[in-house]
């Protein structure tokens, strides 16, 4: 460590205790993420505990940052390997409906609107998906969001207010895939 104390870091904290703080305090967080990303429990744990693996091995290079949430940051890696295990052949054919039966109680839409919002935000292409999420699952500033995915601000607000339009036209009847990006 160089010294310099990173925002959210406890001064005196090994890098195993704060990769224990970081689990404690941002697991719930990413494992969500993870699932609503890949939209499967055991591969979300998977995703989750990558994640945190990834973390531990970058922490360096997090603390030479100087900058930055954590959240954020952990968020990103999260997608990342959300994205790489995507690439898998299973994901080629997942059939949302099919899997929001397998989804964890707290998860599932409580009514009809509910799940279906849900749907449409899950059938978004995935940088609109993404933006969603960040905003408004983990309640992550516009700054924030941008750190998470490596975008400028002004990317970030676009792809958020494109997202939200594809939802807003879904709901009114429209196809909320024609704003692919």
């Amino acid at each position: 460590m160089n010294g310099a104390l990173v925002p959210g870091a406890v001064p005196q904290e090994s890098p195993e205790e704060r990769l224990e703080r970081w689990m404690n305090q941002y697991g719930n967080a990413v494992l969500h993420m993870c699932f609503l990303c890949l939209s499967d429990a055991h591969w979300a744990e998977d995703a989750a505990q990558d994640t945190f693996v990834k973390a531990w091995r970058s922490m360096r290079r997090f603390e030479n940052r100087h900058e930055g949430s954590e959240k954020a940051w952990l968020m990103r890696i999260a997608l990342n390997t959300c994205r790489d295990y995507k690439r898998g052949m299973w994901f080629r054919r997942v059939d949302l409906v099919g899997e929001m039966e397998k989804l964890p109680p707290a998860l599932l839409a409580v009514n009809d609107e509910d799940r279906e919002i849900f749907l449409d935000v899950m059938r978004l292409p995935g940088k609109l998906r993404q933006v969603i999420l960040l905003r408004y699952d983990q309640n992550m500033t516009l700054r924030e969001m941008a750190e998470a995915l490596g975008l400028t601000l002004s990317t970030v607000h676009h792809r958020l207010k494109q997202a939200e339009d594809a939802l807003r036209m879904g709901m009114e009847g429209g196809d909320s895939n024609e704003a692919k990006s």
